[in-house]
């Protein structure tokens, strides 16, 4: 019960966070391996991104790849945070007083994020893929021109077979570990110190939303270069071989964008994934929070 929670908890949220979604990865796409001021701009902020996404592409344009995100979402974090409360319910992650101890709460969410990601690459790609597609005059990366999530399945799949599907698992997985260890470690370490305060304390519902808003600060920092970097390896175009046209792997697209772009080309879209990330984690972790509590009393009532 414990993964299906979380894997609900994550899919109900992603509804909410998908237009963001879309507009991060456009942006990480745009001005892709050029140095600034040698691209189109089409996307100046996220504001303006969501603009013009509606202008071109209409409202439904925001929701581009909701399908394989849903299903995505549910089984990454069903893995994710399903093995991570398994690991809290057996003591692994607190001291003996139930406080969250950080080089455990690292490694358990380190390893439950990656496993997540590894199960759930395969609709990352195809998310990934579908959410850049884009009418031609914003069109920004490779344009694969899926026609919906089944005809991309079947298309990857006949062109390159299981491995494919998952092309780039590597890189998601990075930055699953990331971000994972980031957000549930930060997540559970601040309702430890929210906890102090009388005001949290009769209230579990904004102890859950703060700390995760938190999360999500930290989330945001320590994921969005490898984000970066795992879009732009699953939206890549291949060759006849199915190998990559632009990257080789995960170390030569660090490589190339640190001398294309700089430093700060690994933070295009921040703004966007974290307006993305605070809500998404925030809903995911509160509603993950709200259907445990559910749990417990059916299983004390019973």
């Amino acid at each position: 019960m414990d993964f299906v929670i979380g894997g609900v908890s994550a899919a109900g949220a992603s509804i909410f966070s998908n237009p963001l979604d879309v507009l991060k990865t456009r942006m990480q796409l745009q001005g892709e391996l050029k140095a600034k001021g040698h691209h189109a701009v089409h996307y100046r902020n996220v504001f303006h991104a969501a603009v013009v996404v509606v202008q071109n592409d209409g409202l439904l344009g925001l929701q581009k790849g909701l399908t394989p995100a849903l299903f995505m979402h549910f089984i990454r974090n069903s893995v994710r945070l399903g093995t991570y409360q398994y690991l809290t319910k057996n003591g692994f992650i607190t001291d003996q007083n139930g406080k969250t101890i950080f080089w455990r709460s690292f490694t358990a969410s380190a390893f439950s994020g990656a496993a997540g990601a590894f199960f759930g690459s395969p609709l990352f790609l195809i998310k990934t893929q579908l959410q850049s597609q884009a009418n031609r005059s914003i069109a920004v990366g490779h344009q694969h021109g899926h026609a919906g999530t089944l005809a991309a399945i079947q298309q990857i799949y006949s062109k390159n077979g299981i491995r494919g599907l998952w092309r780039g698992v590597n890189g998601t997985m990075l930055r699953a570990v990331a971000g994972s260890s980031a957000q549930l470690t930060s997540f559970a370490m601040s309702k430890d110190y929210l906890k102090q305060y009388s005001l949290f304390e009769s209230s579990p519902l904004l102890t859950s939303l703060t700390a995760s808003i938190i999360g999500g600060f930290f989330q945001t920092i320590m994921i969005t270069p490898f984000d970066l970097v795992s879009t732009r390896i699953y939206n890549q175009g291949l060759d006849a071989n199915g190998k990559g046209l632009l990257y080789k792997g995960i170390a030569d697209c660090f490589l190339k964008t640190w001398s294309a772009e700089g430093f700060f080309g690994f933070y295009k879209g921040v703004t966007a994934n974290y307006m993305r990330l605070a809500p998404h984690g925030a809903l995911c972790l509160v509603f993950w929070d709200l259907l445990k509590g559910v749990q417990a009393k059916y299983l004390d009532d019973r």
